[in-house]
């Protein structure tokens, strides 16, 4: 019935030109009656819509907008309500019916104004409207709303850098130019793919576009590389879009993603990096929707359908990846004020701590559906690994205060010394798997990492345990050393076992290969930091030779399949990690280390810096005093 009153709006509807007065009259008469009849239901609905919201919406003074315990610190940009803001007593029966009816009188009376009013004064006012609400649906469809503001933590250290010593320098200097041709070969030859093929000059993609780019970015910015950054931030701005209907990891679009956007937002300040982060981020949410609140390994970015790996234990979730999402996630609350994204990673937390542990370990993989274990196998390398950095480097972002945090990391640690580190018979350290029961002599690249978590963990030990925890972190890197220097090609294999006479060598031919990972050289930069050691620098040259010799091509640097054989061949892929976190660390490995102190910053599993929220002794929500 209203859609031909409406129709009108457009004015191709009213005849300027008629064949004869009787026939324009009766349509003018029909017009205006059939608007006053439109303006009056408008109205009586507002009057009602005025009465209804008066009686039954609640009293927003008796709720809070969320409770983390920390508004105003994790969260500073959300107002607290004032003291005395409703002091005033309830209002009374008679002034609320004297309210009503003054209301009601008011609406009467303009309904009566309404209705005096001529045709071309009521068609001139409805365009207006009509213009109103095209002007919102505009604003609307233009892009997300800005951030609410917030104060950016401090962020110290973030350029120069440069070490005092002339050979360090230079080498610090090559490195840098190694990333110029990593970038370089990209930009020409991949340029908007998630990575490059760097033999066949061409790019190399799976579900959503622009990888190397986002986890590059702060890499470009803290060797000064302002240009390169430049390009990458346009084509973030002009092309980067989530509304794509494409299946990803939740795991690696938030280290990737989501920790490089933020990383470069924080480094450089440009908002466009922060608005990027939450767009995605709000993608990622509908993947916690499940029994537990663990969530999917998958999910799809416009259903928001999720799934786990067909080959994870029965549909499990994976350690790893559901436990590496705290740090960002703790950010993108502080950031936007939605509490979602703490409460997520919280209930995950809470949920692992009421639950059974076998030896005080934590299995890889965890039931999404029915809360329970699957297989019972633990390792600190793939599937287990960043779990257990993440539980440390929550209490180191939140400035020390996050005990439970700590407490949580600090029991895990123990357990695995207890029943995954072994020395082997020619005096290797190394860390095994657990696998239902039996311990398994094979230590993945991906473990060498926790060279540097122990020692990076060191300071805040129990039991005045800080120099016994950097010696095992020294252990570890030598261990991982070893597997470098026993290859052909002084990289090191994928996987390499400590039985049968054999130490620290691979022994399968899938376990040979090298993909131009980072975690060795992460454990040198760390146990570079905290002890000044020159062998660390001197390893990690070694390192950076080889990559430069063996891993090079034109096109940029590729994995070899084979570090025994001294001709390697290449796997073609030119990792995006290669310039988010192994040029990194070799970049600063020969800096000075006031280039990324670690007091105010603290690296993802992806190698982006995020800055530590200095929260003084306010205790973050959800580690409560009894749980110290």
């Amino acid at each position: 019935m209203t859609t031909p009153a409406l129709l009108p709006l457009s004015g191709r509807r009213i005849p300027t030109l008629s064949p004869g007065a009787s026939s324009f009259t009766h349509h003018r008469a029909t017009l205006r009656l059939s608007e006053k009849f439109i303006l009056l239901l408008i109205l009586s609905a507002f009057i009602t819509l005025c009465f209804g919201a008066f009686f039954f919406l609640p009293d927003n003074s008796k709720h809070k907008r969320f409770d983390l315990g920390l508004e105003d610190v994790l969260i500073p940009h959300i107002d607290s309500p004032k003291e005395g803001k409703h002091a005033s007593g309830p209002t009374t029966v008679e002034s609320l019916r004297d309210k009503i009816r003054a209301d009601h009188e008011r609406a009467l009376q303009e309904a009566k104004e309404k209705l005096r009013k001529s045709r071309e004064e009521l068609q001139a006012e409805i365009q207006t409207e009509k213009n109103k609400v095209m002007e919102d649906l505009k604003k609307t469809n233009a892009g997300p709303k800005p951030l609410p503001p917030v104060p950016m933590p401090r962020v110290v250290g973030i350029n120069d850098g440069e070490p005092p010593e002339p050979d360090v320098k230079e080498k610090r200097d090559k490195i840098r130019e190694m990333m110029k041709h990593a970038w370089d070969s990209y930009r020409q030859y991949g340029w908007g793919y998630n990575e490059l093929k760097p033999l066949a000059k061409k790019g190399h993609s799976t579900n959503i576009f622009g990888a190397t780019i986002v986890d590059a970015l702060d890499t470009l910015y803290i060797m000064g590389l302002h240009e390169e950054f430049k390009d990458g931030q346009e084509w973030i701005e002009q092309n980067l879009d989530f509304s794509v209907n494409a299946e990803v990891s939740v795991f690696e679009v938030n280290i990737r993603f989501i920790g490089g956007l933020l990383a470069a937002y924080y480094l450089s300040g440009q908002e466009v990096f922060k608005l990027k982060a939450v767009q995605l981020a709000e993608k990622l949410l509908p993947a916690f929707n499940t029994p537990t609140g663990i969530p999917w390994a998958m999910v799809n970015l416009k259903s928001g359908v999720g799934r786990n790996w067909g080959w994870a234990s029965a549909g499990s979730s994976i350690l790893a990846e559901f436990g590496t999402l705290h740090m960002e996630f703790v950010h993108l609350t502080y950031l936007t004020g939605n509490p979602a994204y703490y409460q997520k990673v919280m209930h995950i937390r809470k949920l692992l701590a009421k639950m059974d542990r076998p030896n005080g370990l934590y299995p890889n993989y965890l039931n999404p559906r029915t809360g329970r274990w699957g297989q019972h196998h633990t390792s600190v390398g793939g599937l287990g690994d960043s779990f257990y950095e993440y539980l440390l480097k929550a209490w180191l972002m939140s400035d020390k205060t996050d005990t439970e945090a700590r407490k949580t990391y600090d029991d895990a640690i123990e357990a695995i010394e207890r029943h995954l580190i072994r020395k082997s018979n020619g005096g290797l350290t190394f860390i095994g798997e657990w696998k239902n029961g039996h311990l398994e002599r094979k230590m993945g690249h991906l473990a060498c990492f926790a060279g540097g978590m122990f020692a990076l963990g060191a300071d805040g030990s129990p039991d005045d345990k800080a120099g016994h925890y950097l010696q095992l972190g020294a252990e570890i890197a030598h261990t991982c050393h070893e597997s470098y220097d026993r290859t052909v090609l002084k990289l090191g294999p994928e996987a390499f076992k400590f039985d049968s006479g054999l130490e620290a060598v691979a022994v399968r031919q899938n376990e040979k290969y090298y993909i131009l990972r980072p975690e060795v050289i992460e454990t040198y930069w760390y146990m570079w930091r905290f002890t000044h050691d020159p062998k660390y620098r001197q390893w990690g040259w070694e390192a950076a030779q080889a990559i430069d010799k063996y891993c090079r091509v034109s096109g940029g640097f590729s994995g070899v399949k084979d570090v025994y054989s001294s001709t390697p061949t290449y796997d073609d892929v030119q990792q995006s990690f290669f310039l988010a976190e192994t040029l990194k660390y070799l970049y600063l490995l020969f800096s000075s280390d006031d280039l990324m102190p670690l007091e105010s910053w603290v690296f993802n599993t992806e190698a982006h810096p995020l800055p530590v929220l200095h929260l003084g002794n306010i205790t973050l929500p959800g580690s409560e005093p009894a749980q110290r």
